[in-house]
């Protein structure tokens, strides 16, 4: 009786599971987009499989037409982008004043990092933070602001240790003076937001905040700050003991349909000495150097949109 009760309850979550992932197929195939934060991406599949070493693009490239009054720091929120991925493809644009009925490309794509795409994962030139989530194989991703450059978020491997709601903020010694005390309350001048999560024993953190256009920004004292919708969606999803990592990855490389990919990010905090030598090795790192047109991964590399590029050496 009691292996009955255990088959029949292992039945129940592949269903449940099978369920869940057709309803967001769906909803994802539709076009339209999840209201209130981050929505996911089916990850990369072998077989019935999924398989981890797929390192693919998810999401796909949208186009948007500027409204009157409307801001580019407006569209980037819609569509779940820090400000410096709007920035970045639009560098001539003015941020406050985007000339009304102008088209825009919206980059709602992304190359995977290449890590073991377990728990979270935050490439900091990217600005970016990927929740992924094993057992329903989906990827949810959302932009997110780091740490200036004399205060950099440190890189490292981290465990969630403890969530928070409505956290005090315990400023940091060197602050102290600054701001003439050493706890802040929570409330609408607190930088924390309403929901934070601490990093391991470090005092670094990912948390909400009151100021949203801060995030795709260098702004932070080394935390990772996200849209208040993002991070209330990530504070109910994670757990205590959720493996987080956190990369410096400027160029990544990806593989679809046979045609390679390059996505390229500022060095924002100037770690990369050779930048052009550093893409080569990420091409054969790949092992795909043989299908790539030099002259595309070059303008690429001069460029650095944020978004995949196709670089594929097509054969005439």
């Amino acid at each position: 009786m009691v292996r009955h009760i255990v088959i029949f309850n292992q039945v129940m979550k592949c269903i449940s599971l099978t369920f869940s992932i057709f309803f967001i197929s769906i909803i994802l195939s539709s076009g339209h987009v999840l209201a209130g934060g981050a929505y996911p991406y089916q990850l990369p599949r072998q077989g019935l499989y999924w398989d981890a070493d797929a390192k693919a693009i998810v999401g796909a490239l949208r186009k948007h037409v500027v409204k009157d009054q409307e801001t580019l720091l407006d569209v980037a929120r819609q569509y779940n982008l820090g400000f410096n991925e709007v920035e970045d493809l639009y560098p001539q644009q003015d941020p406050w004043l985007p000339s009304k009925g102008m088209e825009l490309i919206i980059p709602t794509q992304w190359i995977l990092p290449d890590t073991r795409l377990e728990g979270i994962v935050i490439n900091i030139p990217e600005m970016r933070l990927y929740y992924f989530m094993k057992k329903i194989r989906m990827v949810k991703t959302c932009p997110v602001g780091i740490g200036n450059k004399d205060w950099q978020t440190p890189l490292g491997i981290y465990q969630v240790t403890e969530k928070r709601i409505d956290p005090a903020w315990f400023i940091p010694r060197l602050l102290q003076e600054k701001y003439g005390f050493k706890i802040m309350a929570p409330g609408a001048e607190n930088p924390l937001g309403e929901y934070w999560v601490r990093l391991g024993e470090s005092e670094y953190g990912i948390h909400g905040t009151h100021i949203p256009w801060s995030v795709g920004r260098m702004v932070t004292h080394g935390c990772i700050r996200l849209y208040p919708e993002d991070m209330e969606q990530l504070f109910e999803l994670i757990e205590s003991g959720t493996p987080v990592e956190i990369i410096y990855e400027p160029i990544k490389t990806g593989v679809l349909s046979g045609s390679v990919f390059v996505e390229v990010h500022k060095d924002i905090y100037d770690k990369i000495e050779d930048f052009f030598l550093y893409g080569y090795h990420r091409l054969a790192e790949r092992g795909v150097m043989e299908m790539v047109d030099l002259k595309k991964f070059h303008r690429a590399l001069q460029d650095q949109t944020g978004h995949p590029v196709d670089i594929t050496l097509y054969q005439h």
